[in-house]
């Protein structure tokens, strides 16, 4: 008496199929699990014994073996309770084996209601690429799945339901995903902001082009709050970056029935005591960190310097290459983290280093090892560095509103939209991601330019990394204001932002 149920599981932060393979046979009185499960799966026989016996079924009092197939990979989580169930009672003969294109996850209570459980999406993606055709999901993690294009998805919210329906005693309707389309989340305004007009143009191209940006100033220039009104600037997500945001959720077990897919910009601010595994990802079985939590959206550092010099150095690697390995016992995963870095810095230890007033107490020793905290090849990885100075008491009278976030993403979104035509065809989705060879056929530079570059070069003893950056800025300057070429005054820009001396800290 064997029984095949198809079922799925998620490794990193994509789905793969899985076969669970029920054998029921004479002997003595064991239910085994086999395929290496970890301790939440084997637990499924108790889940399955209590869901089965609670529906009026009879649990098979003979010898019972699962084998969750590929059995060379690790299987974890609670998705295998309703496929081993289904197998058990197909094995005994009370319903019939499911249609081979069916497909089943979900985790049992104990009275066989169906839970939700994390990795819905990258679960259904995986099914229609393995050729499922019908997917029976708990009802909270329908809408979720439902977004996985190819597959049918039924909701189901007991055990008794979907016995029903797979007897065809009664009919489950399949769910019909929402309308894919960008929230309408009222970020807080630009409008609100004072003065400030340097750091709102930086701010204006870093969203143009998708560049990292660091912030200097002393405390209550209003660093974070230009910060958090960032992502009302950025352009609204395609629906590509919505499913790929929504997969990394899933499996972070951020999604859920009230929020099935994530429509805005993620926004990711992590405490200065942020450890480097919460940062990049990981654990026993590896997960996604902050940094692919913020995959397509912002990653925020404010007071940069007071993250600890490791967890820094942990954004290295992702910022260049756009993901980020991971490596454990468990296997080693690759995790998306193409992010927008977003920084803010105090000028010293107090804040005020550089001040008018004086109030500063910090030696210049002192100073130089505030900023060492930052290092160098990390540095060279923000392409704009901008100063947000202290406000003038004629700035904060000043009653009249400021230009406003819509006004200013317009700007923005025509800009992208001249970068997207530029990169048709291609996988560069913004100036910022531009290679080398981009660089060679978008950003070519008359002798004028040629003649800025070189003298930068040489008194500010630029990179190789932060010329490259010097350019893709360049270009982004020249997007915002509809120009075909880099001219020298986009230079002459972009140069600017990459001016701020960290060893004497003016």
């Amino acid at each position: 008496m064997l029984a095949t149920i198809r079922s799925l599981g998620v490794k990193g932060v994509g789905g793969y199929g899985v076969s669970v393979e029920v054998f029921v046979s004479n002997g003595l009185v064991n239910f085994d699990i086999v395929g290496l499960p970890d301790t939440a799966v084997k637990e499924a026989r108790e889940r399955v014994r209590a869901a089965i016996k609670s529906n009026g079924f009879k649990f098979p009092v003979s010898r019972v073996t699962v084998n969750l197939a590929p059995a060379d990979t690790k299987k974890a989580g609670t998705v295998y309770d309703l496929p081993i169930m289904l197998g058990i009672l197909a094995a005994t003969g009370i319903i019939k084996q499911p249609r081979p294109h069916t497909a089943f996850f979900g985790e049992l209570s104990l009275n066989g209601e169906l839970r939700p459980v994390n990795g819905a999406l990258p679960m259904a993606v995986a099914a229609a690429r393995e050729g499922v055709r019908e997917l029976f999901v708990p009802a909270d993690n329908a809408q979720e799945a439902a977004y996985a294009d190819g597959v049918a998805v039924y909701p189901v919210s007991n055990v008794s339901e979907l016995i029903a329906h797979l007897r065809g005693e009664f009919l489950i309707k399949p769910m019909a995903a929402p309308e894919l389309c960008a929230d309408d989340l009222r970020y807080p305004d630009f409008s609100d902001v004072k003065g400030q007009e340097n750091v709102k143009r930086a701010m204006e191209i870093a969203a143009a082009g998708g560049h990292n940006i660091l912030m200097v100033g002393p405390p209550g220039a209003g660093k974070s709050m230009m910060s958090k009104r960032l992502p009302g600037i950025l352009p609204d997500m395609t629906k590509e970056e919505m499913l790929r945001s929504t997969e990394i959720y899933s499996v972070a077990g951020l999604t859920g029935k009230n929020n099935p897919i994530i429509a805005t910009r993620p926004f990711r601010a992590p405490h200065h005591t942020v450890s480097p595994t919460a940062l990049s990802g990981g654990g026993t079985v590896p997960r996604p960190g902050e940094i692919s939590l913020a995959h397509n959206g912002v990653l925020f550092l404010d007071e940069l310097p007071e993250f600890r010099k490791d967890v820094l150095e942990v954004l290295r690697q992702p910022l260049e290459d756009g993901e980020v390995t991971v490596s454990r016992v468990a296997g080693s995963e690759t995790f998306p983290s193409n992010f927008m870095l977003v920084c803010a810095m105090n000028p010293c230890k107090c804040g005020w280093y550089g001040h008018p007033s004086g109030r500063c107490r910090c030696s210049a020793n002192e100073v130089r090892a505030y900023h060492s905290r930052i290092s160098g090849p990390l540095l060279d990885r923000i392409d704009i560095i901008v100063e947000a100075p202290a406000l003038e008491y004629e700035e904060l009278k000043n009653r009249a509103p400021a230009e406003s976030s819509a006004e200013i993403k317009k700007r923005v979104n025509k800009a992208r939209a001249r970068q997207q035509e530029r990169f048709a065809g291609t996988d560069i989705a913004s100036n910022a991601d531009m290679n080398t060879k981009a660089l060679n056929t978008y950003c070519v530079l008359t002798p004028e330019c040629e003649e800025l570059m070189r003298q930068a070069f040489d008194s500010m003893g630029l990179t190789a990394r932060s010329y490259d950056r010097i350019l893709r800025v360049a270009r982004t300057i020249a997007d915002l204001e509809g120009a075909e070429d880099i001219g020298a005054e986009h230079i002459a820009e972009a140069i600017q932002y990459r001016t701020y001396d960290f060893r004497d800290g003016l």
